[in-house]
C-alpha cells in the first residue's frame, strides 16, 4: 500500500507532482476542497485526468486538513494505492432529504458483495437528513461492514455544498467508496470531549429533527434558562451549547446534536439530527482542552485496526468545533496525528456532520461536534 497527501492552493499550486505512477484500478483519490472550487475546477480537473483508472471522491468542506496543516480556500489531497484491496464506486441522487434513506439503500445494494469490509461516504450537506442516511445503512448492511464518511461543508455559511464523483461536482448527492478483501484493515474512532450539566430531561415532543417539549415543557424555555445571558446571543450561542441524546436506556455514551435554528413563536429548536421522541436529553458546554483530549481519544480508536506500515487516516471534525476551538483548532489535528502510528498520513475536512460506528459498536451513527477518525491500512 502506497500513500501521499499533498495540498493545492491557487499561489503555490500542488505541493508535491500528481501523475501517473500511483493509478490504477486500486488507487483511492480523496479531495477535499473548499467550496469555491466547484465554479474554478481547473485543479479538480487537473486531479481527475491525472488518475484517469484510479476512484476519485470528494467534497467541499469548512476547513481542508493534511497532516498538522489546517487552511483555507485548498484543496487536500490523499492518494492510495493499494496492493490487495478491490474498490468500489458507488452513488445515489438525494432529490428532498426525505429520500435519504432510500439512497443508504441503493448504494448498499450497489456495493454490497461478500467480501464487502467497509464503506466511506461523503454527502451533500444540506439537503441530507443524515440520521435517515444511517439508519438506511444500518438496515442493509451486515454488521461487520463498517460505514464512516462526512457531510459536506460550506464554511459558517451554510449556503451550498457540493460532491465530487466521476469527475463532476454536484449537490444533493452522495457517493460512497466499497472496500474488499480480507487484506483491508478499517477503524475508526469518534469522541467528542464536551462537559454535560443539568439534569437529563423526557423527549416528549419532536418532529424529526424538531424539538419541541422537554418533560412535556416547551423545549427553548427550558434551554434559555440554563443559558441565563448567553440566551440573548441566540442562535449563534447554540454552537456552544448542544444536546447530549441517549436513544435508549442502555445508551453508555450519548450522541451529540448541534442546534440550527430556534423558532419564537414555536418555542421550539431544529437540529442538525434527529431528536426521536422518548429519548433522554442533556445540555453540554465546551472545555477546550477536553475537546483537544476528546480528539486525541478519537485516534486512539481508530488506531487498534491499523497496521505498522503505511497508514491513512481521514479526520473529520465538526464545524462547529472550529468555531469554538477558535485559534486553538489546530491542537486538535495535531493530537490526533500524535496518537496514530508513527508514519500514518492524515488528511481529512471540517465537516457539517459526521458519520462513524458509536463506541467500538459496526453500526453507523451519524454525529455532531464530534471528531471522527477512519484508519485504512493493509495487511500482508
Amino acid at each position: 500500500m502506497n500513500v501521499q497527501t499533498l495540498h493545492y492552493s491557487e499561489a503555490s499550486g500542488f505541493s508535491t507532482p500528481i501523475g501517473q505512477p500511483l493509478d490504477s484500478a486500486r488507487t483511492l483519490v480523496l479531495v477535499f476542497a473548499s467550496p469555491e472550487f466547484a465554479r474554478h475546477p481547473a485543479p479538480l480537473d487537473t486531479i481527475t485526468a491525472a488518475y484517469p483508472n484510479s476512484v476519485v471522491v470528494g467534497c467541499s468542506t469548512a476547513g481542508e486538513i493534511v497532516g498538522t496543516r489546517l487552511a483555507d480556500h485548498s484543496l487536500s489531497i490523499a492518494i492510495v494505492r493499494f496492493d490487495r484491496t478491490d474498490l468500489a464506486l458507488a452513488s445515489a441522487e438525494v432529490r428532498h432529504s426525505e429520500d435519504s434513506y432510500e439512497a443508504a439503500l441503493s448504494i448498499a445494494r450497489q456495493l454490497k458483495r461478500p467480501d464487502l469490509r467497509g464503506i466511506l461516504v461523503l454527502s451533500d450537506g444540506l439537503n441530507i437528513n443524515g440520521s435517515e442516511l444511517a439508519r438506511g445503512f444500518r438496515t442493509a448492511l451486515p454488521s461487520d461492514v463498517s460505514v464512516t464518511g462526512g457531510l459536506a461543508g460550506d464554511g459558517s455559511r451554510f449556503s451550498q455544498t457540493w460532491v465530487l464523483s466521476r469527475g463532476r461536482t454536484g449537490e444533493r448527492i452522495v457517493v460512497a467508496v466499497g472496500f474488499y478483501g480480507d487484506h483491508v484493515q478499517i477503524g475508526h474512532g469518534s469522541q467528542g470531549g464536551w462537559d454535560i450539566f443539568g439534569p437529563e430531561r423526557l423527549v416528549t415532543r419532536s418532529e424529526n429533527n424538531v424539538l419541541y417539549e422537554l418533560d412535556g415543557k416547551p423545549a427553548l424555555e427550558l434551554y434559555k434558562r440554563y443559558l441565563g445571558d448567553r440566551a440573548n446571543a441566540l442562535p449563534a450561542a447554540a454552537l456552544l451549547f448542544p444536546l447530549a441524546l441517549r436513544t435508549s436506556e442502555h445508551d453508555t455514551e450519548p450522541i451529540v446534536r448541534t442546534i440550527l435554528a430556534v423558532d419564537e413563536s414555536q418555542q421550539s429548536m431544529t437540529f442538525a439530527g434527529e431528536i426521536p421522541e422518548g429519548s433522554r436529553a442533556r445540555l453540554m458546554h465546551a472545555n477546550l482542552d477536553r475537546l483537544v483530549q476528546g480528539a486525541s481519544h478519537a485516534a486512539t480508536g481508530g488506531a487498534r485496526m491499523a497496521t505498522d506500515e503505511s497508514t491513512l487516516a481521514i479526520a473529520i471534525s465538526c464545524v462547529g468545533r472550529r468555531l469554538v476551538l477558535g485559534e486553538r483548532t489546530e491542537e486538535e489535528i495535531e493530537a490526533t496525528l500524535d496518537a496514530l502510528p508513527d508514519g500514518s498520513h492524515q488528511v481529512g475536512f471540517y465537516s457539517y456532520g459526521e458519520l462513524c460506528p458509536q463506541n467500538g459498536a459496526s453500526c453507523c451513527e451519524l454525529h455532531n461536534q464530534t471528531m471522527t477518525i477512519t484508519t485504512i491500512s493493509e495487511r500482508n
